[in-house]
């Protein structure tokens, strides 16, 4: 415990013993499950217990979707109507509170998913950073909105409205920014949440309750806890739901959608696996490829699905390349998130280390070798990031979604090779390509952008910064997602049409004289 500095330390664990439902943080009197941390507090290894969250099921999910139902009411509820300004206000009240739980919500990440300090801080001034972009492209999207177009003799006022109940499942690796990539836009465009935390990195949201529950109006925002298939099945079962928006797995997003009673009424945001390749050309600039292609495979220990899970490098450079690679990983250091310099760092899920030996024994057992002195190397808690050369098409390495510390290489000597396997590829995401010769470069980025929604020039993959969108192809999402986009995904256009005649025209300027309509005003908002 003397290694861990005081302000990290857990001296008391939280117990989470209220839930929020219809705008009260309600009691919780049931079951409770222990939440651990892989990081040990002692000196011989032991996880950690950081608290309890409530064990709930479906009378808990039955609950928190009516009252999100309920205060949708069918587009009538007060939020759904309210004034794009009153919205926004809602906002800045909850950021505004959100911010004073920095040190708090911090302190969580790192010990619920391992995540180093500087990337935790990053995350939560991020999160932040990205609910004020998106008030401010919200108050544009009123701006562009508040006014009458006519055509052909019919005057319009054309607005973008809300969907109704949105389930949000976030991903246990960005349990903060990625989620709050789909609250947020979820609440500020009109449509009341039922959200329910991840596994791994639910905790470190029990210090934003409060500023949930006194920001918005009572059932804007309900948060359950428990098992998927326990809440989250008989939410989708009631269609009481409008929004599915789940970044995780696809399996899980295919088996809720399922349960849904009326699927053509299911609006789809998902952000699902990935095999991001990068492709390292025979005249690439070996050293910032290297490095590129380190932080792309091991940023969080790989656990991103934006990170650089296969490797393609042409035959001609392989030998020198692989080599100077091995010796950067093997140079990383590994330790606890509040250690200065730590770039690897404990994995969240006990039961990694195994899985990834596994795809590393498959591998070995059909040809590849372990480059790198360091890799596969275990601890209670983390395996060495192994490298393995050469990679085939056989093995569960070349097919899998490792979403963790391993690294398949492959070479090519035509071009044609890694992109047929792209096209063949079940998931289209992202792409990372090292090279100069733009005679080269320049056909197949004519390629590449039609096999994937984002390629990466000379840099590893990545999801921001958060105007641009994000999204993929195949099985790699629905839907897309940035400030900008987002705020479309969670709503529909819809709008007031009346002939252009002197009577119409007469009732239009009326509403907008008295302001008794919150659709039909031409306020800017500043």
């Amino acid at each position: 415990m003397s290694t861990i500095p005081n302000a990290f330390q857990i001296t008391t664990p939280l117990v989470q013993d209220t839930y929020l439902v219809n705008g009260e943080l309600k009691k919780w009197e049931g079951v409770f499950s222990s939440v651990y941390s892989t990081i040990s507090s002692t000196d011989t290894y032991a996880p950690t217990l950081l608290g309890s969250i409530p064990t709930m099921g479906e009378a808990e999910a039955e609950e928190v979707v009516a009252a999100a139902s309920t205060a949708y009411d069918n587009g009538q509820g007060l939020w759904p109507t309210m004034k794009v300004i009153d919205r926004i206000k809602c906002m800045e009240n909850f950021v505004a509170q959100m911010k004073l739980t920095r040190t708090e919500v911090v302190k969580f990440l790192m010990w619920e998913i391992g995540k180093s300090l500087g990337d935790s801080e990053k995350e939560f001034d991020r999160t932040v950073e990205y609910i004020y972009d998106t008030i401010e492209d919200y108050k544009q999207l009123d701006r562009n909105n508040a006014r009458f177009t006519k055509s052909q003799g019919v005057n319009a006022m054309v607005r973008r409205g809300p969907l109704g109940v949105v389930l949000c499942l976030g991903p246990y690796n960005y349990p903060l920014n990625e989620t709050f990539s789909l609250l947020i836009p979820a609440i500020i465009m009109g449509n009341t949440v039922v959200f329910k935390p991840a596994k791994h990195g639910v905790l470190l949201i029990s210090p934003l309750l409060e500023a949930f529950r006194s920001s918005f109006p009572k059932g804007v925002i309900n948060i359950v806890y428990g098992r998927g298939r326990d809440v989250a099945s008989p939410i989708m079962k009631s269609g009481k739901i409008s929004i599915l928006a789940l970044i995780g797995n696809s399996k899980s997003a295919i088996a809720l959608q399922d349960q849904h009673p009326n699927k053509n009424r299911l609006r789809l945001i998902l952000g699902l696996e990935a095999k991001n390749p990068a492709i390292i050309l025979p005249d690439a600039d070996l050293d910032l490829a290297i490095q590129e292609c380190v932080t792309g495979t091991l940023s969080f220990n790989g656990q991103r699905c934006t990170a650089l899970k296969v490797l393609y490098v042409h035959e001609s450079i392989a030998e020198e390349f692989n080599m100077r690679f091995s010796a950067k990983v093997d140079a990383l250091p590994f330790g606890n998130p509040w250690e200065a310099g730590v770039l690897l760092t404990p994995l969240p899920e006990k039961e990694k280390p195994d899985y990834i030996q596994e795809l590393i024994d498959d591998a070995k057992s059909k040809g590849a070798s372990v480059l790198n002195a360091k890799g596969g190397k275990r601890t209670e808690n983390y395996i060495f990031p192994a490298i393995l050369y050469p990679v085939n098409k056989t093995m569960r390495l070349y097919h899998e979604e490792q979403f963790g510390p391993v690294i398949p290489i492959l070479t090519f000597k035509d071009i044609q090779e890694p992109l047929n396997d792209m096209a063949e590829s079940n998931y289209g995401q992202q792409v990372s390509l090292f090279g100069r010769d733009i005679k080269t470069i320049a056909p197949l980025i004519d390629t590449l952008v039609n096999l994937v929604c984002r390629v990466n020039l000379n840099s590893s993959c990545q999801r921001g910064p958060d105007i641009y969108p994000f999204t993929g192809r195949k099985d790699s999402a629905v839907g897309t997602l940035s400030i900008h986009d987002a705020l479309r995904s969670f709503s529909i256009r819809t709008f007031v049409a009346s002939k252009d005649n002197a009577y119409n025209n007469e009732i239009l300027q009326a509403l907008l004289n008295s302001k008794e309509s919150n659709f039909i005003n031409t306020d800017y908002i500043l």
